[in-house]
């Protein structure tokens, strides 16, 4: 069975950097897009950055130019790079795997302080 595991997740504060990581079992994942999610309180799942299986990402208008994501295919992980964060970064950060797949991982909080 599939497990994506997160982590990195914690409390930071405002300006502060975070790295997220994810990894994959069980398959390998290097022509898939693999991504990063969030959910805030209240709030609906939302896409923050997306990586293709070949090096093609895209990202959120609100964090554009403070996260990265990357990925280590030889590992079958996923990382996301956060900079310059901001209390309304806080929430619920997921990675997902993509087409054809629709895998998620359980999550990692993610907390700014202002």
């Amino acid at each position: 069975q599939v497990r994506l595991v997160e982590s990195g997740g914690g409390l930071v504060q405002a300006g502060g950097s975070l790295r997220l990581s994810c990894a994959a079992s069980e398959r390998n994942f290097r022509l898939n897009p693999m991504d990063w999610y969030r959910q805030a309180p209240g709030k609906q799942r939302e896409l923050v950055a997306a990586s293709t299986g070949f090096q093609t990402t895209n990202y959120a208008d609100s964090v554009k130019g403070r996260f990265t994501i990357s990925r280590d295919n030889a590992k079958n992980t996923v990382y996301l790079q956060m900079n310059s964060l901001k209390p309304e970064d806080t929430a619920v950060y997921y990675c997902h795997v993509g087409g054809p797949y629709d895998y998620w991982g359980q999550g990692t909080q993610v907390t700014v302080s202002s």
